[in-house]
């Protein structure tokens, strides 16, 4: 059987596009009316978005994307928080800042590492991912790779080394089954050099080519699947991490074009 069931639906146009929704949910007052920013940070733990976001933390919009602008965005940039986790969830929300006029967006979150080397808190931006979830094979032919905007996934390295972080470089693997992450998977993307494992990166990444934007993403070892699962997410480290991963993507997105 093939995936999508349709074979080639990717090549089809959908009944109806993002920006129809969107009007839908003006008319009944749950877009902002402001103009959209140039960029978007898409954050994914609350603890993140509190860090990032002072005390603009009151009373949202409930569309797109929960969408608060950031004090440090220099009225460009604003971060989308609090949609959910997921290729789905995160794959919606883009869709939808997109019909909205954003042009770039950075992910920032958190993964298992498959490799020894990398630790807790440290910083990965993505070069390519393993497309084993579903959302991009309804947007794109059916491949096993789809990689992140070029331009801005350099950018978005250089910052943050030029921040003083200690980046790795690499490929992800995209599931949508975190409890389904098998030993005999984990042994072969490793010996790949793969060197996380998450949940959103590969459909943001088809949704962008799709749609003819910049996607980068930024990801920051939370847990290690080694011999066994070590989780750390709740560590200052991985905290830490995020919220400096978050700060350089920020900069990024606010002297990127």
């Amino acid at each position: 059987m093939p995936y999508p069931n349709l074979a080639g639906k990717h090549a089809h146009e959908a009944l109806f596009a993002p920006g129809e929704y969107l009007a839908y949910a003006r008319a009944h007052g749950l877009v902002d009316p402001a103009p959209p920013p140039e960029a978007v940070l898409l954050c994914y733990q609350p603890a993140l978005a509190r860090r990032l976001l002072g005390d603009r933390s009151g009373p949202r919009p409930r569309m797109p994307g929960h969408v608060r602008p950031l004090p440090d965005g220099d009225g460009r940039v604003a971060a989308a928080a609090g949609f959910g986790i997921g290729a789905p969830a995160a794959a919606v929300v883009l869709e939808e800042l997109v019909a909205w006029g954003v042009r770039r967006v950075v992910s920032v979150g958190t993964a298992g590492t498959l490799q020894p080397q990398l630790v807790p808190g440290r910083v990965v931006v993505c070069t390519s991912a393993i497309r084993d979830e579903g959302t991009s094979h309804h947007y794109l032919p059916p491949e096993r790779l789809v990689d992140p905007g070029p331009r801005l996934t350099a950018h978005l390295a250089a910052t943050l080394r030029g921040r003083g972080l200690d980046v790795e470089e690499g490929r992800t693997w995209t599931t949508d089954a975190p409890y389904r992450e098998t030993a005999t998977e984990i042994r072969s993307y490793r010996e790949e050099g793969v060197l996380t494992v998450e949940m959103e990166a590969a459909a943001l990444f088809a949704v962008a080519r799709h749609r003819g934007i910049e996607v980068a993403s930024a990801l920051v070892v939370s847990d290690r699947l080694g011999e066994a699962w070590e989780p750390h997410f709740h560590a200052e480290v991985t905290a830490d991490g995020l919220e400096a991963a978050a700060r350089g993507a920020l900069e990024a997105l606010t002297t990127s074009t």
